[in-house]
């Protein structure tokens, strides 16, 4: 199993479609990124978790699963490089591969000390916007395809109940 760990504000703060938007509501940006993990983790079949810090949110400590991604608050006075650092040594066994994506230098040295990989923020923006596009054309390539009758019937017979559908005549 893959499982790829987010520091939620530092992928905020270096995707610039993020950045901006956390100028103007700090917690559309959050959820922008969970949505967008949410197609990593369709695509990639990873189990992601996204690890915000307590001190932009005062007062809360909690996880919870918003579209199949898990969501922490870190408790006060504990930093999402800390809580990461636990994580992956504490999920990290044979059958895991642990991923960490950050660009905070000194985070992903001591990750790389625990046996994860690494992403920085940029490869992991890059590598969504691949995502992003292979969903584009699979949706597109969806939309263009006809849908198949389950009884063979000919063009003709096709346009007279499409018309009927309409309602005409």
């Amino acid at each position: 199993m893959d499982i790829l760990l987010v520091d939620g504000y530092n992928m905020i703060g270096a995707w610039p479609e993020l950045n901006a938007l956390k100028d103007r509501d700090l917690a559309a940006a959050r959820d922008r990124l969970v949505e967008k993990m949410a197609e990593y983790q369709a695509v990639t079949g990873f189990r992601v978790i996204v690890v915000f810090d307590a001190h932009y949110v005062q007062g809360i400590a909690k996880t919870y699963q918003n579209h199949k991604i898990e969501v922490i608050f870190t408790k006060e006075n504990e930093t999402a490089d800390e809580r990461i650092e636990k994580m992956a040594i504490s999920l990290n066994n044979r059958r895991t591969q642990i991923h960490v994506a950050t660009s905070d230098f000194t985070e992903q040295w001591s990750i790389f000390g625990q046996g994860a990989l690494r992403k920085s923020a940029r490869e992991l923006l890059i590598e969504m916007g691949s995502i992003e596009k292979g969903i584009a054309r699979n949706v597109k390539k969806i939309q263009e395809t006809k849908p198949v009758s389950k009884i063979p019937i000919s063009e003709e017979v096709a346009e007279i109940f499409e018309k009927w559908r309409r309602g005409e005549k």
